[in-house]
């Protein structure tokens, strides 16, 4: 078979649907899941098949079907998820299960499942997708920035960890896409009257849920999936974070600086010439 094999999930629409078409589109292969209904085109180089992320025994059998059916697999993309809104007081104990199971512990599952197929043929590539809220969280989104900050912590390990079996490993971080990740895919929290200044000083509302239809703007779908397939079809780009998005640089320098401010309060941190450049780029 010519090209690379890759399993993308979560490919029912947004960010998902878009690296499906930019896959096909250099001429790869792609196993798509989705965990409902879908209308992926029909395509001699796709297969679309169900996943609950959520479960083990489930993620493992897809990644064996993937093999019996193609003889391997090349790259792996941990793109199913969701986002919540909420302040931590207000998140109930369902909720905080339900994100971390979806956004942690099912990329760890497929992980694992990846490496043992990938190990041995000494090749493969995995990409956690993962956001610049992982950087430097911000009010009433802390359960979502959890579950990615745990889904980045394991993966830096993995990555030093596969590496001698030839294994990449990229964390791709968006900042803002113009998918519906913010509208139906998004969870809300019951709000409490408290959080209502809150609220509306960060969303300039206080008003939750908000409508499900449309878009959150930023950067097109088409044109985040090109980066991470760029730089995944790009062999000498061995960098462990990727930022996709027009405002993620930007993002994620400002939450690094904001962390550095704090760090140099202590004299024993070392004023390296990094920290003093982010610290004076950022006021």
């Amino acid at each position: 078979m010519s090209g690379r094999v890759w399993l993308i999930t979560g490919a029912s629409r947004g960010l998902g649907r878009a690296l499906v078409d930019r896959v096909l589109d250099v001429g790869d292969n792609v196993i798509a899941t989705v965990r409902g209904e879908a209308d992926l085109p029909a395509h001699e180089r796709l297969v679309v098949d169900h996943l609950d992320v959520r479960d083990r025994g489930a993620a493992r059998a897809v990644v064996s079907s993937v093999v019996e059916k193609f003889g391997r697999l090349d790259v792996l993309v941990d793109n199913a998820g969701h986002g919540a809104v909420g302040a931590i007081e207000e998140t109930t104990e369902q909720e905080a299960r339900d994100i971390v199971d979806t956004n942690f512990f099912g990329a760890l599952w497929l992980s694992q499942a990846a490496v043992e197929v990938m190990r041995p043929r000494r090749s493969g590539h995995i990409v956690q997708i993962s956001t610049v809220g992982a950087v430097g969280t911000m009010p009433t989104l802390g359960l979502y920035a959890a579950s990615k900050w745990a889904l980045e912590a394991f993966s830096e390990a993995m990555a030093a960890e596969v590496k001698d079996f030839g294994i990449r490993v990229s964390i791709a971080e968006l900042g803002a896409v113009d998918t519906q990740w913010g509208t139906r895919s998004m969870r809300f929290s019951a709000p409490s009257p408290d959080y209502d200044d809150l609220r509306t000083t960060v969303f300039g509302t206080p008003d939750v849920p908000w409508p499900r239809e449309g878009t959150g703007g930023g950067t097109a779908p088409a044109d985040a999936a090109a980066v991470i397939v760029d730089h995944v079809r790009s062999p000498g780009d061995d960098r462990l974070r990727l930022l996709v998005g027009d405002d993620a640089p930007g993002q994620v320098a400002e939450a690094l600086a904001r962390r550095l401010r704090d760090y140099r309060r202590d004299e024993r941190f070392p004023a390296t010439a990094l920290a003093r450049s982010i610290t004076t780029t950022s006021g």
